[in-house]
Formats: C-alpha cells, sequence, structure tokens
C-alpha cells in the first residue's frame, strides 16, 4: 500500500514522496536520534532511508536483529512511540550491566546506525480492546507500552477517561515524567499517579510513597472494576497487580498484560531436553509415523516425530531460523507453509493476515502432515 504526501524540501517548497505503510516482517532501520530519559534509560528512534508510515497498534513491539560479539542476536522491545507520530518510531530501553543486548545498545548504538527489525506483532494493546474508562498499571520501564497508548489517546483527543499509575523506585527512576506531566495538565480526562518505592536523601518528593496496594489503588480510581486493564512491568508488579484485581472481584477478561522479552531461564534447556526425549521416541517409531519437513530454498528435507516442531526440523539440518523468544511471542520465527498440514500454538506474535497467507512461525508449530517450507 502506497500513499502519496507532501514532504518538506525547505521552508517554502513542497514535493510529493511515495510512502509505504509498515507491515509485519523484516525491515532496515537507521537510528536517527538517542535521548537520554534517565540516568540509566535511553530512547532510540528510528526511520527508514525511504519515507514508511509507522502504523502499528499502540502497545505492540518489534524484535531487534543484531550482531554482537559475532553472534546474531534477537532481542524484542515495545514501541513507546505512537502511531500518531507516523514517519518514525521509538523503543526505550533501561541499561542492565549485565545484560548483552541492553548493555550494547546502550554502549554501542548511536545515530546514524543501521539495524534490521522484524514486526510490528502483539496482542497486547489498546486497539483490540476499546473502552471509555481504562487503567494503566506500569512499573519501572515497563511503562513503555502503555506511554504508547497513552501517546496515541492524547493525540487522537481519544474520548476515554484514563487513569495512569506508575511505580518507580525512586524519582530518578521516573521514565517520561515531563512528558506525563504535560498530557495531566493539558486535558481533563488524564489522571496521573506516580508512585516512588524509596526517597533517597536530597530528593523533593510529594507523590505516593512504597508499592501499589489496596488502599492506593482505591484513592487513585475508586471505579476500578468499571475499566479496561492494561498492566506492564517486572513479573513480581504484575503478578502482585493480578492477586490485588482478583481479589476484589475484578472481572479479568478486562486484564491484559504484556510478557516478553528474553526467553526465560530454562527454556532453552527444557526445549532440548524434550528434542532428546522425542529422539528416544522417534527411535522407536517405524518409517510411516514420522513426518517429512522439507525446507525447498535449501534444498534439504528431514524427517521428524509427530509433536516436533518445524524449529526442530531446522535445528536438525543445522539451519538457522532466527527466533528471539521460542515461545510464539516475538514473530522472529515466520516461515511460510507452500504445501501440507501445520498446527500452531503462538501468543501473539503473527498477525491474522499472515496465518491466512500461510505464514507460521516455526518455534510453536508442528507437522500434521508432511510439510513443505519457503525457507
Amino acid at each position: 500500500m502506497t500513499n502519496t504526501v507532501p514532504a518538506t524540501v525547505g521552508s517554502d517548497s513542497f514535493i510529493p514522496v511515495n510512502t509505504q505503510t509498515w507491515v509485519n516482517g523484516r525491515h532496515n532501520v537507521r537510528c536517527v536520534k538517542v535521548i537520554r530519559e534517565t540516568w540509566d534509560v535511553c530512547t532510540f528512534c528510528f526511520m527508514s532511508e525511504q519515507p514508511v508510515m509507522y502504523f502499528f497498534k499502540p502497545g505492540q513491539f518489534v524484535t531487534l536483529e543484531l550482531e554482537i560479539e559475532g553472534q546474531q542476536v534477537m532481542r524484542s522491545y515495545t514501541i513507546s512511540s505512537s502511531p500518531s507520530v507516523p514517519y518514525s518510531f521509538s523503543i526505550t530501553v533501561k541499561l542492565d550491566t549485565n545484560g548483552l543486548v541492553s548493555n550494547w545498545l546502550h554502549t554501542n548504538l548511536n545515530e546514524g546506525d543501521q539495524l534490521a527489525v522484524h514486526g510490528p506483532v502483539g496482542l497486547f494493546n489498546c486497539i483490540d480492546f476499546p473502552a471509555r474508562k481504562v487503567l494503566l498499571l506500569s512499573g519501572g520501564v515497563g511503562i513503555t507500552p502503555v506511554m504508547s497508548m497513552a501517546r496515541w489517546w492524547f493525540d487522537t483527543n481519544a474520548d476515554v477517561d484514563i487513569s495512569f499509575v506508575h511505580s518507580a523506585r525512586t524519582p530518578k527512576d521516573i521514565v517520561f515524567q515531563r512528558e506525563l506531566d504535560h498530557m495531566a495538565s493539558r486535558i481533563s480526562n488524564f489522571s496521573l499517579h506516580l508512585i516512588c518505592e524509596k526517597i533517597e536523601s536530597g530528593q523533593a518528593w510529594h507523590g505516593y510513597r512504597g508499592y501499589l496496594d489496596q488502599i492506593k489503588l482505591e484513592m487513585i480510581a475508586e471505579d476500578f472494576l468499571e475499566r479496561e486493564v492494561f498492566c506492564c512491568g517486572p513479573a513480581p508488579y504484575m503478578n502482585a497487580v493480578k492477586k490485588l484485581l482478583q481479589a476484589n472481584g475484578f472481572d479479568m477478561d478486562h486484564y491484559h498484560e504484556e510478557s516478553f522479552g528474553e526467553m526465560p531461564v530454562g527454556v532453552e534447556e527444557e526445549a532440548i531436553e524434550n528434542a532428546e526425549i522425542a529422539q528416544d521416541e522417534a527411535d522407536a517409531l517405524t518409517q510411516a509415523d514420522m513426518l517429512k519437513v522439507e525446507f525447498a530454498g535449501k534444498g534439504m528435507s528431514v524427517q521428524i516425530a509427530p509433536g516436533e516442531t518445524l524449529h526442530t526440523a531446522a535445528t536438525k539440518l543445522d539451519l538457522l531460523i532466527p527466533k528471539a523468544c521460542g515461545m510464539g511471542i516475538c514473530g522472529t520465527c515466520k516461515v511460510l507453509v507452500k504445501e501440507g498440514e501445520t498446527e500452531m500454538s503462538h501468543n501473539g506474535g503473527i498477525t491474522d493476515e499472515d496465518v491466512e497467507a500461510g505464514y507460521v512461525l516455526s518455534c510453536c508449530s508442528v507437522p500434521k502432515t508432511d510439510v513443505v517450507l519457503d525457507f
């Protein structure tokens, strides 16, 4: 899809440009700006060499394709910007000195650098769950997807009652505070509530202290049972929020949370162990029980046992299908099924349009018949 729109060339001249619209897939982008948000959080802004309209659902994410220390590394990050500012998109990353990717981004990614991204994807978004009243709950850098939602509603003058609640360790750790204060000061349907776990010496703070609890929740949004809830943050934070809501009889059909990132500890080991078990079971299978997976682009094929994934089939042939999560979340391992039937159990990493076109995520798809993949 292309649109013809005017582009500014000088102070008094315009020329038309053909502008493409962003679709899920692999895209080459260039870092155009690095913004220091807090002492350990940076926002990285990206654009394409040719104009692209970066339309996505606020709350969705992209997966970065990086090369670090000679190895390909994939990592998913929520888009923190809003599609209402469509010619670029941004991710906001907290530095983890022990983390491979965040440390590399903060140290090495500069304006002008190019990289590839995959996406956008994600079930966690405010478009698919429209509501007149919302409660946005975030902890730490988990603020990024709900900030994208808030920016979208603010920029589009949406008739949505927004209660924005953010928890940070200290006042200096609050991300986007100036912009949040600006939004709260400009529109009456945006209420901002900041909670700091502790106050360090010399810091001035007049907001909530401690953690989000029953008393604070009732003070902040006494009608929280009537709101659509979007939550993102560290796992302990989200678990505490769920317990708090459930204890109040909240209808969890109206609760949505974001959860992705590095492959959880043990997932890779479990996958290897399962593959070994599957191989032992395969040894006892007859040839008729096995399923053939053919990689058309490589001219290679392999027999696998029922229940083994397409990604396992690739691994047996030493073929690399990039992946970041291994759980059907990031969408990186998408492949096209040319022939045969598969069964996929994903977690939002692929769009309905891609499924209709015949794509599957290899990490969470198993063949039901012999299959041919366009890879």
